[in-house]
């Protein structure tokens, strides 16, 4: 017994010690210089916390607004949008720690997307505006008036580098663009704006037809074309399955494409260049193969030897640009951990496939050449099966 109350006393010491980050809830904060705030908000990303002191009746909003995990190279923000949901039209409270370990906080009308955060009046008045930084953690305090915004309120939030004493562009990550809400001054309701939701939807559709179609139907369909094209047996089934493939690969690639389209209309200061540079090549490659099918010359053409070049270079191009922006993709979209996992596991199976059906149609070709003399029987796509 004696045993096992030790055990059940070291788990409790245990569990105390584990950091509790994550599970920090902004009703167990109390602030060091003893203010106190009525209602107070979790928000839902980039590790922040809202607390505040609403008065009905003059309109006033305290507010100390509470940003956690930040490094003194670090600005945050917080910010009202009168007018609609989103960054454009947002009044900003930012603060930042100096190069000489002084605060610096100021108001920011945000009136573009990849704006400097420049000093200057919000569209109500701010007074008491002050900033401090502790235990990696920077805390704006302020006082709006309101008066003439209502009491549910557009609001984002942000975070970003400090470079010389000048705030730099934010972060586009997932938590990033997701860091705005509608906050409910009277009953405290608070929640993600409702197109944050559509986006993180249409975010996810985006990725999974991009996966499937580049990632994955790609690369089956080009170990179709040059593995089984070598056994006569499979010809010309082989080539129907193979260009069956790759072209339901780049149909739903062209609809992933088309998301990708669509979330970038809806985000014009969200910038993904490599990803979306890549995404672009891409599909014109995709569709210049599909072109270049129509086109074939016939095995005994001379020009059958340099379209087979061509071919092979865009469909292996087209593979290894597709797998890299998959996983631009992950980086952007920062899913759980076990959606990354899940595509490694595919792409390793896929290449150790690959490299079995290496050995094994070598070992076939050279025992077919020995016993022919050297020579590969004819498939639909002329000698020696150049055709991928």
């Amino acid at each position: 017994m004696s045993r096992t109350l030790q055990l059940a006393s070291f788990l409790c010491l245990f569990t105390c010690l584990i950091p509790t980050t994550h599970a920090q809830t902004c009703a167990k904060h109390a602030f060091s210089n003893n203010r106190v705030f009525k209602s107070c908000s979790d928000l839902p990303v980039l590790n922040s916390f809202l607390h505040y002191n609403y008065d009905s009746v003059s309109g006033k909003l305290q507010i100390a607004y509470r940003h956690t995990g930040t490094t003194p190279s670090t600005w945050v923000a917080w910010a009202i949008n009168p007018t609609s949901k989103g960054m454009v039209g947002s009044q900003a409270l930012v603060a930042y720690r100096m190069s000489d370990g002084s605060m610096r906080a100021y108001t920011s009308p945000i009136v573009q997307y990849r704006t400097q955060l420049r000093e200057g009046e919000l569209s109500f008045d701010v007074s008491d505006l002050s900033a401090m930084y502790e235990n990696n953690e920077i805390i704006i305090f302020a006082t709006l008036d309101i008066s003439r915004n209502g009491t549910t309120l557009n609001h984002v939030w942000q975070e970003g580098a400090i470079s010389g004493n000048v705030p730099q562009m934010h972060g586009t990550s997932a938590a990033n663009i997701q860091s705005m809400g509608t906050l409910n001054l009277i009953s405290g309701e608070d929640g993600t704006i409702g197109d944050g939701s559509s986006r993180q939807r249409k975010q996810k559709i985006h990725g999974v037809l991009n996966a499937v179609s580049w990632g994955i139907l790609m690369p089956l369909g080009a170990i179709i074309a040059r593995y089984l094209k070598v056994f006569k047996s499979a010809d010309p089934a082989w080539f129907y399955l193979h260009a069956s493939c790759q072209f339901l690969a780049y149909v739903v690639g062209v609809a992933g494409w088309g998301t990708g389209l669509k979330l970038g209309s809806e985000s014009p200061g969200i910038q993904y260049n490599t990803h979306r540079t890549i995404g672009i090549v891409l599909l014109c490659l995709g569709t210049s193969q599909v072109f270049a099918l129509l086109l074939r010359p016939k095995p005994d053409q001379k020009l059958r030897f340099y379209w087979n070049i061509y071919h092979h270079l865009v469909g292996y191009g087209v593979i290894i640009l597709g797998v890299i922006n998959i996983f631009k993709g992950f980086d952007i979209l920062e899913p759980e951990r076990k959606w990354k996992n899940a595509y490694v596991g595919v792409i390793i199976a896929l290449a150790c496939n690959a490299v079995m059906l290496e050995a094994y149609t070598w070992f076939f070709v050279q025992r077919k050449r020995s016993e022919s003399e050297g020579k590969i029987p004819y498939g639909i796509n002329g000698a020696h099966g150049n055709g991928f």
